[in-house]
């Protein structure tokens, strides 16, 4: 009787082993397969967060190339404006081109008050302030009625320090987008 009771509690055992195992196999392939699932979905969102952050500083990018142009070109003309007004040479075409500077400067000013950092832009707006200032003045001086201790040498030099003023706003711009800011006097 002895080796009967231990057949059958093999028995038992195997046929409770091969039950329980039809039970928990589809339970452990489900967690396993869960788990696989969260891995793929945290992988995937990684990914997508990664993504993200890519586009957003290729936009700020973009943003702060249109800028730079903008505000330098404007600067530039506001300059060769300046040198006509003093020669007396002004034209239609000239006043036109400084115009036509302004906008594409106001637009991408526009465009990175959407985008820019805080820093950018309160070196934008500093810049901005700077260069509409010195329009005004250049304007009053065209049409010979010039502010108090602003003669074409003092708009000049105002505008040739902004392009120090430049040199800092690049900076911050580079650092920005996690750029080596350059050297200083690049």
């Amino acid at each position: 009787m002895g080796n009967t009771l231990i057949a059958l509690a093999v028995a038992v055992v195997g046929v409770a082993g091969t039950l329980i195992a039809s039970v928990l196999s589809p339970r452990m392939l489900a967690r396993i397969q869960a788990e696989q699932f969260e891995r793929q979905q945290r992988a995937a969102d990684a990914q997508w967060i990664r993504e993200q952050r890519v586009a957003e500083v290729e936009k700020r990018r973009a943003c702060y190339v249109t800028a730079n142009s903008g505000y330098r070109r404007h600067r530039i003309e506001l300059m060769k404006y300046l040198w006509l007004v003093h020669k007396a040479e002004v034209t239609a075409s000239a006043r036109a081109d400084l115009e036509e500077t302004r906008h594409s400067m106001h637009t991408a000013f526009a465009e990175a008050q959407m985008v820019a950092s805080d820093a950018v832009l309160r070196e934008l707006d500093a810049m901005t302030v700077t260069l509409a200032g010195a329009y005004s003045r250049t304007l009053l001086l065209a049409d010979g009625d010039p502010q108090p201790g602003w003669s074409f040498e003092e708009i000049q030099t105002e505008l040739l320090r902004l392009g120090d003023r430049w040199k800092d706003m690049r900076g911050i711009m580079r650092a920005d987008l996690g750029v080596d800011p350059g050297p200083a006097d690049a």
